[in-house]
């Protein structure tokens, strides 16, 4: 059965390091295969971002995406301690189960490893909030990722082999989902 997952970049800006390492496992997962659909909130108008228009079709859009996703991987750097504002605005105006069952990738860029707890704190709980089920996550400093780098942009080995982790955890979660609902199907 072939997956889709929904990339969600929480990165008002572009390019931006969290853009280019999503960007970056987008062409992973299309090398394995798997559709992927890309939603970058400052593509979104403004204002129905501003306006909670949880009923324009840009919005519709998105939350129909989400619905129709295996699994979801989001992103956002730190700003404050916690995700941008505009990841945010997109995430309140989503139903409070739209993430229901799904497998979640939580994905923060930092400044310092003081920020590594920004997964923790302020992605993990909005995941859940959402009915998610959360992998472990994914934390990188600005300094390990080449914002110059037209391919992989992640410098460091130890990095790239977290987030090869982070995606098996990801992409095994879905296929054992896929499985117990080919197995319920079953019985009926």
């Amino acid at each position: 059965m072939m997956s889709r997952i929904v990339i969600i970049s929480g990165s008002p800006l572009a390019p931006s390091r969290t853009d280019l390492v999503l960007r970056y496992v987008e062409s992973i997962l299309q090398e394995k295969g798997i559709t992927v659909d890309y939603i970058a909130v400052p593509d979104l108008p403004p204002e129905d971002l501003v306006y909670a228009r949880f009923n324009s079709p840009a919005i519709r859009g998105v939350i129909e995406r989400v619905e129709n996703a295996d699994g979801i991987i989001i992103g956002s750097p730190v700003y404050k301690a916690s995700y941008t504002g505009v990841l945010k605005a997109l995430l309140d105006l989503l139903p409070e189960n739209a993430f229901r069952d799904k497998p979640v990738l939580p994905f923060m860029v930092g400044g310092s490893i003081a920020h590594l707890l920004a997964v923790e704190f302020s992605l993990k709980p909005i995941i859940h909030n959402l009915k998610g089920v959360s992998t472990q996550g994914v934390f990188f400093e600005d300094s390990s990722i080449d914002k110059e780098s037209s391919g992989n942009p992640i410098k460091e080995t130890d990095c790239e082999f977290r987030l090869q982790s982070q995606l098996e955890e990801l992409l095994n979660a879905i296929a054992e989902k896929h499985r117990a609902t080919q197995l319920v199907g079953n019985f009926r």
